[in-house]
Parts: structure tokens; C-alpha cells; sequence
């Protein structure tokens, strides 16, 4: 399967030894609000004072990242991660610590910079509306290339952010075998985990699937290989309010 679910029945799969692997996208953050609100009143000069990598979760992030931890808690032994390994970035950290406050026994993280969300470069937390207004020439070049292969200026594209990601999961493959494995990062890294997986010759997806907030996307493993399990999934969100996906 490609990294949006479709099917590719010549791909070569990597050897990854892990019982299974979970993904989870960082509960929603203060930047998700604001690029959501831009595009909402078609607002080029909508701004963040942070730096991305210290971006925080909203309330309602933290809502959503306490719903994630009591659904891992509630996981049946044989299922539950026992190796926890964290994006650096401030809104994935803290997605992980008030998960685990609400599941009690739950494993320490381990942090790795190879899990980070995809650099922007010169246009880090700028709004498509405004790299627009600001950046045209930019803009255009973006269009046609498309979001997929496009590398903002000192930034990646998403196949730099798979190149790092596999690297990432080769190492985790080889120290881990047999271990059930949580992954806690952004949309660009879940989009790319699955692509990595799929294997040698599976074809880049039309454009990067859509990664709702504090959702899961699972992996089963046979002790060889990992096969795709879910995409995407926020049964534990139920209840609570949905602001939708930027």
C-alpha cells in the first residue's frame, strides 16, 4: 500500500523486525488555529511570534492528547506500546507528556531529531497567503511543481522529510526487533512513515494525506515485516469538540 492506502502489488517492503508501530500526529497547537483562522477569512497577514519548533498545543490539544493517553492505557497488553520515541518539537513533547499523565505505567520517551516536522525554511510558520503576498514568484514555483516535491528556500520537501524518516525507522528496526513501538510527530512524518513501509517502488502519493490531530495510524508487525493496520484514526476524539484539520 502507498502512504494514502493505495495499493502498489510490485513494492518491495523493508525488513522491520517490530511486533508493531503506532503513529500519533501532536494534539492541536496554537499554529494549527491560526493557519486554520487565516485561511477561514483569507488572511495573508496572520503571524506567529514562536519559533516552530517551540509552537505549543492549544487547551483543546491538551484535551485531545489526554483522550490519546487513556485510549494506549486502555489497550490490552499484548497490544500496548512498550518503546516511546518523541519529535523534539515543543507541541509533540507535549502531546506525549499529558498522554502518558493519563495512563498510568506508561514508558518513558526517548527524543530523536529525525522526527521533526517538515522545515519551511525561509517561510517557517508563514501562511500560504502569505508566503503569496509576500513571496509570489515562490508561490508559483510551489504550484507547479506541487506540495509534494516542492523545497521552500532553506526548507524540505516531503521527500527530504522520507529520507530522514527512513533512516530513522532502519536504525529503530535494528536496536528494537519485537518491540512494540509509539511514535509521537507530525502529519509530514506520519505521511512519510507510511510511504517508508510500503517499500521500494511504491509511487509518492497525488498529495500528502490528511493527518487529523492527536489521531493514530497503526502498523501490525509479523516479525518481519509491518503491514498497515489504520490511517488516521480519532475514535478516541469523541466528545470532544472537532476543529477540523488544517
Amino acid at each position: 500500500m502507498s502512504s494514502d492506502g493505495r495499493k502498489s502489488s510490485d513494492a518491495l517492503p523493508p525488513r522491520l523486525p517490530l511486533a508493531g508501530l503506532l503513529a500519533v500526529r501532536h494534539g492541536e497547537s496554537v499554529s494549527n488555529v491560526v493557519f486554520r483562522e487565516a485561511a477561514r477569512a483569507a488572511r495573508p497577514d496572520e503571524s506567529l511570534a514562536h519559533r516552530d519548533a517551540r509552537v505549543p498545543l492549544t487547551a483543546g490539544g491538551r484535551e485531545q492528547a489526554a483522550a490519546l493517553g487513556r485510549r494506549l492505557a486502555a489497550l490490552p497488553e499484548e497490544e500496548r506500546p512498550d518503546l516511546v520515541v518523541c519529535s523534539p518539537y515543543a507541541r509533540a513533547r507535549e502531546t506525549w507528556e499529558v498522554a502518558a499523565e493519563a495512563w498510568p505505567g506508561a514508558p518513558g520517551a526517548l527524543v530523536d531529531e529525525r522526527l521533526r516536522d517538515r522545515e519551511m525554511g525561509a517561510f517557517e510558520l508563514m501562511t500560504p497567503l502569505a508566503i503569496e503576498a509576500r513571496a509570489p514568484e515562490e508561490a508559483r514555483r510551489r504550484a507547479t511543481v506541487g506540495e509534494w516535491w516542492y523545497r521552500p528556500p532553506g526548507g524540505e520537501s516531503f521527500p527530504d522529510v522520507t529520507l530522514r524518516v527512513r533512516d530513522f525507522l532502519t536504525e529503530l528496526a535494528a536496536a528494537a526487533p519485537g518491540r512494540r513501538a509509539l511514535l509521537v510527530a507530525h502529519d509530514a512524518v506520519v505521511v512519510a512513515l507510511g510511504l517508508v513501509i510500503s517499500g521500494l517502488g511504491t509511487p509518492p502519493p497525488a498529495e500528502a494525506s490528511r493527518v487529523p490531530n492527536a489521531s493514530l495510524t497503526g502498523w501490525a508487525g509479523d516479525g518481519t515485516r509491518l503491514r498497515p493496520a489504520f490511517f488516521g484514526d480519532t475514535a478516541h476524539l469523541a466528545g470532544l469538540d472537532d476543529p477540523g484539520t488544517p
